[in-house]
């Protein structure tokens, strides 16, 4: 038996795809800004190189957590969060057995909260609120099944 949940971000461009993103924009930007260099017109290029300073520092942190996913297993031996944020990878391993869920609340916490004896993990940061609710309510169910609290 074994139950896996995949949250991961939405996101529109794939790192790579903002990569080409940027080189079109900054192609396009000192292309405008090189016609007004010609012309006597210095600032335009300065303004110009300021804005895709800006737009490149916005793309890269986009970039940098495009590709940001928990994974969540359930097996016969242990609840496994998995956790890439910014390329950095995390797990943790709980007890199906002693563990509790608590699915967010409004107002109060808006994140999945498992609960180990002797660790808790957080999760669902990744998702809309509904699919956090959703999650939950699919994990608390196949928790209850779960073969070790049958016994």
């Amino acid at each position: 038996m074994a139950h896996t949940w995949i949250l991961k971000r939405n996101c529109s461009l794939t790192p790579r795809q903002s990569a080409a993103a940027y080189v079109l924009l900054c192609t396009a930007s000192f292309a405008i800004a090189l016609v007004f260099l010609l012309q006597g017109i210095w600032i335009v290029l300065a303004f110009s190189l300021l804005e895709m300073l800006a737009v490149g520092w916005a793309l890269l942190h986009y970039a940098r957590h495009a590709l940001d996913v928990e994974r969540i297993a359930l097996t016969d031996r242990a609840l496994v969060v998995e956790r890439v944020d910014a390329g950095r990878h995390s797990r943790f391993q709980l007890d199906p057995v002693r563990t509790r869920i608590q699915p967010p609340v409004p107002r109060a916490r808006k994140l999945i909260l498992l609960e180990s004896p002797g660790s808790s993990v957080e999760i669902g940061s990744y998702v809309s609120e509904p699919i956090r609710q959703q999650v939950a309510q699919e994990l608390a169910r196949a928790m209850r099944s779960h073969p070790a609290r049958l016994r």
